[in-house]
């Protein structure tokens, strides 16, 4: 008889960094880059995994980068969640482009071009094996797409929040300028907190800690590491 493996997670939610659709571009999209992210990302659900994603706005827009260079931080704030829209419409196209189903759900009401983000709904969507994109962060300012992240994911209930970045996982220090960087395999929530190990912002930190959601930090770049990480194989870095 063949023994199957069946994946370690029901529900996940990945956050990806608008920076990361930059792949080697100094601004933008990289249609090639955002390709390969939706193939991994159909293959996942292809086992039967229910995706949700967050996507950041970096890539076009920061609010705060904005705020810093003396706009209004509301105003820079919302210019931001539109940029975070644009990318999930681009991370959809290129999802249901690679053959899967997919639906952008915003928190600003921009009916016109996705729907409006609805617990029960998103819920729905995940069971039915659609792969949902949470657009507009929470639709407040002063709130990053990391904390949209955490609490869109204990509203849908997640097994496990999924962070990719461009490192192998948490680092004690930057392993981009340092070469004795040395990795984490798990941390708390609270040594990630007292040692500011930029994991995530506090505000996120703490919402999956007080709700017991698992964090896993991972290198997006690495081929197939999306799909070891969701079987079960210790990939990267994990916060509990």
């Amino acid at each position: 008889m063949v023994q199957t493996v069946s994946p370690a997670y029901k529900r996940i939610l990945l956050k990806l960094s608008g920076e990361a659709l930059m792949g080697d571009m100094d601004y933008g999209i990289d249609p090639s880059y955002i390709r390969r992210m939706a193939a991994d990302v159909k293959a996942v659900s292809d086992i039967g995994v229910e995706v949700a994603m967050v996507i950041g706005g970096g890539n076009i827009f920061r609010g705060a980068g904005l705020a810093e260079a003396g706009m209004d931080r509301v105003t820079g704030d919302h210019m931001g969640m539109l940029a975070t829209v644009i990318n999930c419409l681009s991370m959809q196209d290129a999802i249901e482009n690679a053959g899967a189903y997919c639906r952008v759900m915003s928190a600003l009401p921009i009916n016109n071009v996705c729907e409006d983000y609805i617990r029960r709904r998103a819920v729905r969507h995940l069971e039915k094996g659609r792969i949902v994109l949470f657009a507009a962060g929470t639709g407040n300012p002063f709130f990053t797409t990391d904390s949209a992240a955490s609490l869109r994911a204990v509203e849908v209930a997640a097994d496990v929040m999924i962070k990719g970045t461009k490192v192998d996982g948490i680092f004690d220090k930057d392993p981009m300028k340092h070469s004795d960087a040395v990795k984490y395999d798990n941390v708390s929530f609270d040594e990630a907190i007292q040692k500011k190990l930029a994991v995530m912002d506090t505000t996120a930190l703490v919402l999956c800690r007080d709700n017991n959601l698992p964090v896993k930090v991972f290198n997006m770049n690495q081929d197939g590491d999306l799909m070891k990480l969701v079987m079960g194989e210790n990939i990267g870095t994990t916060v509990t």
